[in-house]
């Protein structure tokens, strides 16, 4: 792992896990971080080439159906994010990315493929497609304020024992329980795109409290884009 002053950040195979602008993610973590006077290195790994171990924060965005089958067969080859995993790294992925961190997840013909199993849960394929605004009640414990995105999938997901729902939806479909996104330990799962940590800025500073291990970090003036927020959330609940 990094020393506590500088995050290394991993953005997984691009190539095939990047359709919906999920890399904003890793612009808004260094931002963040580097407002708060952290540095910050990002590594794009391609699909082609090695995951490394030794990262802080690992990234997955969403990706179509092939590309999403593609990724989960080359990761479980790799085998870096089980390592990263149990060195204490801390792993955001976004819908395709979310469900190949599960048991199973459906493919683009209804089939299941076998995910990578870094957390107890199988996605599968629902019988209507989600696709609209999100917004969710995080769980207290995690300290985040209410969450938003943009969803656009067709999963229903199933969280096993000691996996626990990010969120309870109050807007949208998410996990198709009631229910979105999933988290256990460092590890967080969630079909928002927007890009999520882009419109969740607490969420972010969750993930960099994690990779630094600490409880707070110093607060940034955030009325601008809490403005944006505020908008966005009341055009959905209204």
């Amino acid at each position: 792992m990094s020393s506590n002053d500088s995050i290394k950040i991993v953005w997984i195979y691009p190539d095939l896990l990047s359709t919906y602008g999920d890399q904003g993610n890793t612009i808004v973590l260094e931002r963040r971080a580097g407002l708060r006077g952290i540095s910050t290195r990002t590594v794009h790994v391609r699909s082609d080439q090695t995951v490394p171990v030794d990262g802080d924060i690992y990234l997955l965005g969403g990706g179509e159906d092939r590309p999403q089958i593609l990724a989960a067969r080359r990761l479980a080859g790799d085998g870096a994010l089980h390592r990263a995993r149990d060195y204490g790294a801390v792993i955001f992925a976004v819908c395709a990315g979310y469900q190949l961190l599960g048991t199973e997840f459906g493919g683009e013909e209804g089939q299941l493929v076998e995910g990578l199993g870094l957390l107890d849960y199988s996605s599968g394929r629902g019988e209507r497609r989600a696709v609209g605004e999100i917004v969710g009640d995080v769980d207290p414990s995690l300290d985040v304020p209410r969450i938003t995105g943009f969803e656009n999938h067709q999963g229903v997901t199933r969280l096993g024992p000691g996996v626990k729902p990010l969120a309870k939806t109050v807007v949208g479909i998410g996990n198709g329980n009631g229910y979105e996104g999933a988290y256990q330990d460092h590890v967080i799962g969630t079909y928002m795109h927007g890009p999520a940590l882009v419109r969740n800025p607490g969420l972010a500073d969750l993930l960099l409290r994690w990779a630094l291990k600490r409880d707070d970090l110093p607060p940034l003036d955030d009325s601008w884009a809490g403005r944006l927020r505020e908008e966005r959330l009341r055009s959905v609940l209204t």
